[in-house]
């Protein structure tokens, strides 16, 4: 996670100080890792920068996600898709029709809302207000007394940040629910968003339980080939 002593590197890698010290001498050799002149601190070298960025911008993200959805679908059997942000919220861009039929058509390229969407209410998690205040603002309509009050908001994205995962049912389409988790990518990336839809009626809890817990192993999966190192939540909260 950042620049680290020969002591903390012997520490974590259990070798003896010596032969941890030779090592790495002979990867600074190759630009592959640097000591700080300062601090005498070991850190990622230039040669393995270089090597990051060339992976990074050959990196296809809704490409690699894709990849894993046809699989999350024959699992589950239940449609599955792939969201990422737009300039006016969450955009589809890739939807995989599963074997229960849905209360709705849903096109790549259509536009969910934050609140009302399994989808949105991940993005509305994770993503900074600076993005999502203006699109939430633009979403909502304080005279509805329906709209969502800001406590609803937090809450809902509390719950989010919680489990991992956002469910909604019938908030956006009656008969429709919909069970989402974030991908994470680099730190200069926005998170993408995958959903399983299905028929409000089959959304009873123990299913909706091994969902979850399927969707985030899918979820894990993608953010771990995306370069995403940090702890993501194994499995849906109670």
């Amino acid at each position: 996670a950042g620049p680290m002593s020969l002591s903390q590197i012997t520490a974590c890698s259990r070798l003896q100080p010596g032969k941890v010290h030779r090592y790495l001498v002979s990867l600074s050799r190759v630009g592959l890792v640097a000591q700080s002149p300062t601090s005498g601190l070991y850190d990622l070298g230039p040669a393995l920068r270089r090597l990051g960025a060339e992976a990074l911008r050959r990196m296809d993200e809704v490409g690699l996600a894709s990849e894993h959805l046809p699989g999350l679908r024959d699992r589950t059997r239940h449609s599955v898709n792939l969201a990422v942000w737009g300039d006016h919220g969450p955009v589809i861009v890739r939807w995989d029709y599963g074997a229960y039929p849905l209360p709705i058509t849903v096109r790549v390229g259509a536009t969910m809302p934050l609140f009302t969407s399994a989808v949105g209410q991940v993005f509305l998690a994770y993503l900074p207000e600076t993005l999502t205040a203006p699109v939430l603002a633009a979403q909502r309509d304080l005279e509805d007394p329906k709209a969502p009050t800001d406590k609803e908001i937090e809450r809902a994205k509390a719950i989010v940040r919680r489990d991992g995962v956002a469910f909604t049912s019938g908030g956006l389409i009656p008969g429709l629910a919909s069970v989402a988790a974030p991908v994470f990518t680099t730190a200069a990336s926005l998170p993408l968003v995958v959903a399983i839809a299905l028929p409000r009626p089959q959304a009873a809890p123990a299913v909706l339980h091994s969902l979850s817990a399927d969707l985030l192993a899918t979820t894990r999966a993608i953010s771990a080939e995306l370069g995403y190192a940090q702890n993501l939540p194994a499995t849906p909260g109670r």
